[in-house]
C-alpha cells in the first residue's frame, strides 16, 4: 500500500481525451408539478471553459446537482467519456472526476490547509502513522501546479473566501478531477482575487480540464469562457461560442426580451438632507466617517471587501455599537444601538446576507413579507392571516414575484425572488431612508434591472437611498455621488459626472490622487 501511495493523487491525467468528458443528453428533472429541467443537453469538452447562463430559476442549480450526483434525472442520460453513467450519489460523481467549487466553500477551520485537502486520505508511514511530511509535500505540489502561494501548514481559520476556494480547487485536483464546476465563485471576491481565480482557471484549461463556469456577471463570461449555454425556465435556449456574441444578445436569450437598460437611472429632484452621519467611529473597524444623503439621491458607498462599508451601515441602523459620532434622520438624532428607534425614524436596511440576516428561511413567503409591519396586522392581539396574506400579495404583485403559493417557505424561491421579498418587507414600512447592502449580488440580469428600476423610482419619489455595492458598473450606473472607503475611512467623494472605474479603484486601494477631493474636504453631500 505504501508503494502505491508514493505518487501523489492529483498528479494529473495522462492524455486528454478528444470527446466530451461529461455530457447531459435530453435530461429532465421535476419537483412535483414544477419542471426544473426540460430536455436539456450539455457537453463539456477537455481544455475549455463553458459558461452556463440564465436567470434565477432557469434551472442552473438543478443542472449542477445532476452533474454532481446530488439529483438523478427523471429522464435523459448522463454520459462520462461518451458512456451512459448513473450517479448514485456525490461520491460516484467525484469518482468520475467531477468536482464542484461553490460560492462559499466549506473548510474545517481548526485543521491546516494540507489536512483539509487530504482529510481521510492521508498517506501512512511504515509504522501506520500519518505521514505529515508527505501530506505537506503533496499539498505544496498542488499549489505549485496552480501557481498559488499558500502555506500547507497554515490553519484554515482566517482564510479569505478566495483562499478557501483555492483550497477547494487543490482538493479537487487531489482527486484527479477532470471537470471543475465553478458555481458563482466570484460573488465575494475583490477584483484582484477574481484575476487570480481566472489565472488558475486558464492554467487548468491548458492542462486539459473541462470547466463549467456559472456567473451572473456577463463581463466575466466574455472574459473567461469559450462557449456559453443559456437556460430559460428550465429549457435549453442556445449553445454558442462566446466569440462574436454580444452582451445584448446573451441578455435577450436569458430573459426572452430586450432590456431597456440595465441601469435605468431616472432624473430626480434632490431635496433636503434625510440622513446625516457625523464622525461615526468604531475602534478598530472604521474611523471618523461623515456623510449626508438627501431626498431623491442615490449615494453609493464603494470600496474593497473589508473596507468597513457594511459595518458602517450596521452602526447607522443600530445593529452594531458605535464608540463615537451621531446619526440623524430628518434632523432627529437616533439612539445608539437601537434598530427599533431607527425604524421608527424611517430608516430601513436591506442586509448583504439575505438568507442569514434578511429572511427566516423556513417561514412562509407571506410571513417574511410582513415581519416589519406585524403590529399593523394584529386584531385583538393576534395576527390576522387575511391581512397578512393581503399585504404579502400586494407586494408580490408590485415586485413581480415568481412563486407557487404565498404559504410556501421562502427557501423555495430563487435568489432573485428572495431579494424581492426582503425589499418588499422594508418598502412596506414607507422608509424615508433606504440602505441597501449589495442589492443585486447573486441575482440574474433580468432581476437586477428590476431592482435598479425600483431603486431609481424610489429616489424619484423622494426616498434617500444609500447603496453599498462591490459591482463597479452598478455604482457608476446608479449613483448620484460615490463615497469610497479605504481601510475604515472615507477616502474620496466622486460626483456622477466624470467618475470612472479607475478613479474608484484608486481611492479604494489608497492610491487616490491629491486632485480628487476626499470626503469631508468639501462637496455638498459631506457633513462638515
Amino acid at each position: 500500500m505504501e508503494a502505491a501511495a508514493a505518487a501523489p493523487p492529483g498528479s494529473g491525467p495522462s492524455a486528454a481525451p478528444t470527446a466530451p468528458i461529461l455530457a447531459l443528453d435530453a435530461v429532465s428533472v421535476s419537483f412535483g408539478a414544477v419542471r426544473a429541467l426540460r430536455s436539456v443537453s450539455l457537453a463539456l469538452a477537455p481544455g475549455s471553459v463553458h459558461a452556463l447562463a440564465g436567470e434565477n430559476g432557469a434551472g442552473k442549480s438543478t443542472l449542477v446537482k445532476v452533474l454532481a450526483g446530488v439529483l438523478r434525472p427523471d429522464s435523459g442520460r448522463v454520459l462520462v467519456d461518451g458512456e451512459p453513467t448513473v450517479f448514485h450519489g456525490p461520491a460516484d460523481a467525484r469518482g468520475a472526476g467531477i468536482a464542484v467549487i461553490y460560492q462559499e466553500p466549506t473548510v474545517f477551520p481548526h485543521l491546516s490547509i494540507a489536512e483539509n485537502i487530504y482529510m481521510g486520505r492521508q498517506p501512512r508511514t511504515s509504522f501506520g502513522r500519518i505521514d505529515r511530511a508527505k501530506v505537506r509535500r503533496w499539498t505544496a505540489d498542488l499549489f505549485a501546479r496552480l501557481g498559488v502561494a499558500l502555506d500547507p501548514d497554515q490553519p484554515a481559520r482566517g482564510l479569505s473566501i478566495a483562499d478557501q476556494q483555492m483550497v477547494e480547487i487543490a482538493k479537487a485536483l487531489s482527486f484527479d478531477a477532470r471537470v471543475l464546476i465553478m458555481d458563482e465563485p466570484t460573488a465575494a471576491l475583490t477584483p484582484a482575487e477574481v484575476d487570480r481565480l481566472f489565472s488558475v482557471a486558464r492554467a487548468l484549461k491548458a492542462q486539459g480540464a473541462a470547466i463549467l463556469f456559472i456567473s451572473h456577471r456577463l463581463d466575466e463570461i466574455f472574459d473567461l469562457c469559450d462557449t456559453v449555454t443559456t437556460l430559460r425556465d428550465g429549457g435549453w435556449i442556445a449553445t454558442e461560442p462566446v466569440a462574436g456574441l454580444g452582451a445584448d444578445d446573451l441578455v435577450r436569450r436569458m430573459v426572452g426580451r430586450d432590456l431597456d437598460s440595465l441601469y435605468p437611472k431616472q432624473d430626480a429632484q434632490i431635496g433636503e438632507v434625510a440622513l446625516d452621519v457625523r464622525r461615526l467611529t468604531r475602534e478598530g473597524v472604521f474611523t471618523d466617517v461623515s456623510f449626508q444623503v438627501r431626498r431623491g439621491e442615490i449615494v453609493a458607498l464603494a470600496g474593497l471587501v473589508g473596507a468597513g462599508r457594511t459595518e458602517v451601515a450596521r452602526a447607522v441602523f443600530g445593529i452594531d455599537r458605535r464608540d463615537a459620532g451621531s446619526v440623524q434622520v430628518d434632523g432627529r438624532t437616533l439612539r445608539p444601538g437601537s434598530p427599533s428607534a431607527a425604524m421608527s425614524a424611517g430608516l430601513a436596511l436591506v442586509p448583504e446576507d439575505r438568507r442569514a440576516q434578511g429572511l427566516v428561511m423556513m417561514h412562509s413567503i407571506e410571513r417574511n413579507s410582513t415581519l416589519t409591519g406585524v403590529r399593523g396586522l394584529t386584531r385583538g392581539g393576534l395576527v390576522s392571516r387575511a391581512a397578512e396574506r393581503g399585504r404579502a400579495a400586494d407586494w408580490a404583485a408590485r415586485l413581480e414575484l415568481k412563486y407557487g403559493r404565498l404559504s410556501d417557505a421562502v427557501a423555495t424561491l430563487s435568489g432573485g425572488n428572495q431579494q424581492k421579498v426582503v425589499l418588499g418587507k422594508w418598502l412596506s414600512t414607507a422608509p424615508k431612508v433606504l440602505i441597501v447592502d449589495e442589492p443585486t449580488r447573486g441575482i440574474d440580469v433580468g432581476t437586477k434591472a428590476q431592482v435598479h428600476r425600483l431603486l431609481s423610482q424610489l429616489a424619484a419619489d423622494g426616498v434617500a437611498v444609500l447603496m453599498i455595492s462591490s459591482d463597479l458598473p452598478e455604482v457608476l450606473g446608479m449613483a448620484d455621488r460615490i463615497l469610497v472607503m479605504h481601510e475604515g475611512r472615507l477616502a474620496a467623494e466622486l460626483p456622477r459626472e466624470g467618475a470612472t472605474e479607475e478613479a474608484v479603484l484608486a481611492a479604494a486601494t489608497g492610491a487616490r490622487s491629491a486632485s480628487e477631493p476626499a470626503a469631508g474636504q468639501g462637496g455638498a453631500g459631506v457633513a462638515q
